[in-house]
């Protein structure tokens, strides 16, 4: 039988995730907590994705949020949280930060559209901010003005991700980008359901590209420089992460038909290259 270790290690390998090449690079007690920690961000996630049953999808959200009370009460059931739990005082990981993150999935199942820009920033709030919130409380965080850093970076993250799966999400019926500018460049709803390139779409995209653009930059600058080194390897997702964005912007926005990746070995270079030449 696997070990807690085993179990969320297998877990952040399968997920094939841009953030497990990041991980390869930290101290074994770090990279044992991010992964722990990765791996319940997976397993809620998951929780949305593969249940089709609202209803089952919420009671088992609903379990999740009494299993993290029971963890913090000192007794962890699910080995996702065994394989957490020895570290979330060295590392300052809350139960209101793992709340958090099933909020956001319960937001998915509530909510398939968002009206306008700060409706979406705060589900990506919670599901990607908070996650960069604790990724750098792992990675060393020595300064306040770095949690700012975190929850920017994490918001570049989500909307990068929100573009490249724009045609995955359409066909469970999940529009992200927000409703306003739907209108404002005049693109309707049932265009992207049934996945139908136009101009207007493309120029939908290039806007939100833009805005994830300004925000790594933001992020960046927010970073104070005495964590710059601590933090690499939230650097390396970055790296990771916007070369994504702009093989995505290359290839003229074919996301309602195509999910765009790069390979391992690319993901490990542009790592690597953080790492050792700390070129971003």
């Amino acid at each position: 039988m696997s070990t807690p270790e085993q179990y969320v290690q297998d877990k952040a390998a399968a997920s094939g995730s841009s953030f497990y090449y990041a991980f390869l690079f930290l101290p074994r007690p770090r990279r044992a907590a991010i992964t722990a920690f990765y791996a319940f961000c997976r397993e809620v996630d998951d929780v949305v994705d593969e249940v089709s049953d609202p209803g089952v999808a919420q009671a088992k959200l609903a379990w999740w949020q009494a299993e993290v009370e029971r963890a913090w009460a000192g007794q962890p059931g699910h080995p996702v949280l065994q394989a957490l739990m020895p570290h979330v005082q060295a590392y300052g990981i809350e139960a209101r930060h793992l709340h958090a993150v099933i909020e956001g999935c319960q937001m998915d199942l509530q909510q398939t559209r968002y009206l306008d820009y700060p409706g979406l920033q705060r589900y990506c709030h919670l599901v990607a901010g908070i996650v960069g919130e604790v990724a750098a409380r792992i990675f060393g965080q020595t300064e306040e003005a770095t949690t700012r850093y975190a929850h920017t970076l994490g918001l570049a993250f989500q909307l990068t991700n929100i573009i490249r799966d724009v045609g995955e999400d359409a066909l469970r019926g999940r529009i992200y980008l927000p409703v306003n500018e739907l209108q404002q460049f005049h693109v309707k709803a049932h265009e992207i359901l049934s996945r139908q390139y136009s101009d207007r779409f493309t120029a939908l995209m290039a806007f939100q590209a833009r805005r994830a653009y300004q925000l790594y930059d933001e992020a960046l600058a927010l970073l104070p420089a005495s964590d710059r080194r601590a933090q690499k390897p939230g650097l390396m997702m970055a790296s990771i992460y916007r070369t994504l964005l702009r093989e995505i912007e290359r290839d003229g926005f074919q996301v309602l038909h195509q999910h765009t990746s790069l390979t391992p070995l690319r993901k490990l270079w542009l790592a690597w290259r953080v790492q050792a030449l700390g070129k971003l």
